[in-house]
């Protein structure tokens, strides 16, 4: 049987001061559900006043309960810049490898996923940042041809040499 959490008139006294800072609005939210839940209203009623879903109400209370006020502040999200180089430093990086390819040499993504973790002193366990800088700038995969285009067919290539062949004698 799950463990009930119970919020006091106190405790909720308590939020509603917390809830005086208007400033963060998911922050005043989850102090608002908290708090209507010491007022003796249910999970349901509170998720439709506040919005949330009443399991996210039960793990709200559960989280104030278990780690106090400050843990509520925060929700777990750490941001979304994750660049590991500014635009101008990653077009200089690059140019390495394009002085390469105007040479005629192949480039693979493992030779750049190992400059690439060497610059930015990070070990990325996927090539995904690596393809996706490669996209950013507009690289496109190459792939050498293992065939010449224009080569005959084997039949093609039998009748010629048959030919060949008759025009020694």
């Amino acid at each position: 049987m799950p463990k009930t959490y119970k919020v006091t008139e106190e405790n909720s006294k308590e939020l509603r001061e917390a809830m005086k800072d208007k400033s963060n609005n998911k922050y005043y939210r989850r102090l608002q559900a908290v708090a209507l839940r010491g007022e003796g209203k249910g999970n349901e009623e509170i998720g439709m006043i506040t919005g949330y879903t009443p399991h996210w109400v039960s793990e709200l209370v559960s989280i104030y309960c278990n780690k106090g006020l400050d843990a509520l502040r925060s929700d777990g999200r750490k941001g979304g810049n994750n660049r590991n180089m500014t635009d101008m430093e990653e077009k200089v990086f690059l140019s390495q490898f394009e002085e390469e390819a105007k040479k005629g040499e192949i480039i693979t993504v493992e030779e750049i996923a190992l400059a690439y973790d060497e610059k930015t002193g990070k070990t990325h366990e996927s090539k995904s940042s690596v393809y996706y800088l490669l996209n950013k700038h507009g690289w496109r995969q190459i792939t050498p041809q293992t065939v010449h285009p224009g080569k005959a067919s084997e039949a093609e290539i039998e009748a010629s040499k048959k030919l060949t062949m008759s025009l020694e004698k």
